[in-house]
């Protein structure tokens, strides 16, 4: 059987190779407990040994490390990480039958964008620029009664389009877009092919689910373009009459049978004002608009399948050909609530602190938090265009965010909800040389002078971690030396015990965070559920510019949100 010796070699050598040409403890341990699980029980023996190969690993160049490796153990070296594929889009259904593949984006200005808003963005935006075509922004903000518009929501689109990385190349808004409607209404009118229904609600719901005609609905052209008159110019008052389109009255789906295509609104618009009274409702004017503009690829949630039965027959009235359609499934978060309406709710009612709140799913908020555009876009990839819902796991984000922000965020301490802590019988001055990351020394350091005065210093620790302390217990303080509690019953009062960091290595001991008493600044971290955790970060972060991502070691990355005179404020992505 192979010894200790040989096992540790061979699997520090290829995790050098594999890092370039510097091994790691942690995982070299691991992958040897992998392979060898009965030397859990020596591993302390296991973790000095590991420590002194390492270092005679290390000092090799790459090159004689790999030559190492192909004089003993050849399989190892061929043999390499798996790499996942990148995922690729699904190839666009006709795409060859276009000159020219324009998709949309059609969002109601009632709110910013969600991340269930970002399936679709994304695909669109993919497509069109995979085909060298053409991505539409159109704000369809002709429902001002049931989803009132948001002022300044249309710029929250925009911004939002341009963080995920998919501006678009043409921007329309429906309500500047009346007339057109108006006109089409008409030319549907006098074919014959809609009619203006002056019925009670209450009676041609009756009809309408027996399958059988309203008395409007065979009248002739030019009573029901008067009776459109009289719905532009005010004679009739808001639920007195509708438009609708005639289609199967024997389709077994009720909400396809004469489906209304504009009603009267007295609502105030905000861009529009007053303008306006007669209103398209969604399957006119979206439908009207994919024709003008010209779209070859709709891609949008399967709920909208009733939707494209209702368009299809309106496509049919005017002989156009209709568009090709990609449904996808809806696509759901596992906390935070993706509910435009919902979130709309709760700001009003003061459950929110806004559309950033950090419980909530919308992009601002992610972003807020610290979430990269790139791993959205990769998520969204992933799950790919099938027609069934996917929920994420803040794991899945997490785990996605993280491959983007780990190599390039800075590492700090922050000690939240700091007690203080004295440590006794410090030999001599320390030197402390903090990693700013720890896979680019080119970084530099972090670095804390440690000078006790009669043999004691001074520091701050998290009160989580302050339950650690022990009497003949040992503790690491991280890039210091290694203490345990005094046999005072102040709890707050430690010992040193030795400098070597093999001596807590070898026993597992636990690790922990500090900062010298009277250094730092006041920090506050923004938590998921909108609870506040406080403390004290490393006075470097104060010259972090905003919206940087940084790692708090063994807390979390974290977002610098706003500096203060007196405090930073963060809000926390993930571990």
């Amino acid at each position: 059987m192979e010894g200790y010796e040989t096992s540790v070699r061979k699997l520090a050598l290829v995790n050098a190779v594999r890092h370039d040409g510097k091994a790691r403890l942690g995982p070299t341990v691991s992958a040897v407990l992998a392979e060898r699980p009965e030397f859990r029980e020596r591993a302390k023996e296991l973790y000095r040994l590991a420590a002194h190969i390492i270092d005679e690993i290390n000092e090799l160049t790459i090159e004689q490390q790999r030559q190492e490796l192909d004089r003993n153990w050849p399989e190892l070296l061929a043999k390499k990480p798996e790499e996942q594929p990148e995922k690729k889009l699904p190839p666009l259904p006709n795409a060859n039958r276009y000159p020219i593949i324009r998709t949309r984006f059609a969002p109601n200005p009632d709110g910013p964008l969600t991340l269930g808003h970002a399936r679709p963005v994304i695909l669109c935006s993919e497509y069109a620029e995979a085909f060298h075509g053409r991505f539409i922004l159109r704000f369809e903000d002709t429902s001002p009664e049931v989803k009132a518009p948001i002022d300044d929501a249309y710029e929250w689109i925009i911004d939002d389009l341009a963080w995920l990385g998919a501006r678009p190349d043409e921007v329309y808004y429906q309500s500047d877009r009346l007339g057109i409607y108006y006109e089409y209404a008409e030319k549907l009118i006098s074919s014959g092919s809609a009619y203006v229904c002056t019925c009670r609600p209450e009676m041609f719901r009756e009809l309408y689910f027996g399958g059988e005609a309203c008395p409007c609905r065979d009248q002739g052209p030019t009573l029901h373009l008067e009776r459109w008159r009289m719905m532009l110019d005010g004679r009739y008052r808001a639920k007195e009459a509708v438009l609708r389109v005639k289609t199967d009255l024997g389709h077994p789906n009720p909400a396809v049978r004469d489906w209304p295509a504009l009603r009267i609104s007295g609502a105030k618009h905000p861009r529009a004002q007053a303008k306006y009274r007669v209103w398209p409702l969604y399957n006119f004017s979206c439908a009207v608009d994919d024709h003008l503009m010209e779209i070859t690829h709709i891609i949008r949630g399967k709920e909208h399948e009733t939707n494209t039965i209702r368009q299809r027959y309106l496509f049919k009235h005017f002989g156009w050909e209709y568009p090709e359609t990609i449904s996808v499934g809806r696509l759901g978060l596992e906390t935070g609530i993706l509910s435009k309406s919902r979130i709309r709710s709760g700001i009003q009612k003061g459950m929110y602190t806004g559309w950033d709140d950090p419980r909530l799913g919308t992009l601002v908020a992610l972003k807020r938090r610290g979430l990269q555009p790139e791993a959205i876009r990769k998520l969204i990839l992933e799950v790919g265009s099938k027609p069934v819902n996917a929920t994420l796991t803040w794991s899945n984000i997490a785990s996605a965010n993280k491959a983007f922000v780990d190599p390039t965020s800075k590492r700090f301490y922050f000690v939240a909800d700091p007690v203080p802590l004295t440590v006794k019988n410090i030999p001599h001055v320390f030197q402390a040389k903090l990693p700013l990351h720890p896979d680019r020394p080119e970084w530099g350091t972090r670095q804390y002078e440690i000078a006790p005065m009669d043999g004691q210093a001074a520091f701050v620790i998290s009160d989580s971690d302050s339950a650690l302390l022990k009497e003949d217990k040992l503790i690491r303080l991280i890039g210091l030396f290694n203490i345990s509690k005094s046999s005072s019953h102040d709890s707050r009062i430690a010992e040193y015990l030795s400098e070597p960091y093999a001596d807590a290595r070898a026993i597992g001991a636990p690790l922990i965070h500090w900062l010298p008493r009277e250094t730092g600044i006041k920090t506050k971290v923004m938590m998921p559920d909108g609870s506040t955790t406080r403390g004290v970060a490393e006075s470097a972060c104060r010259d972090l510019d905003t919206e940087t991502v940084v790692q708090f070691e063994r807390f979390g990355f974290v977002r610098l949100d706003k500096i203060e005179e007196d405090c930073l404020s963060f809000y926390y992505a993930h571990r």
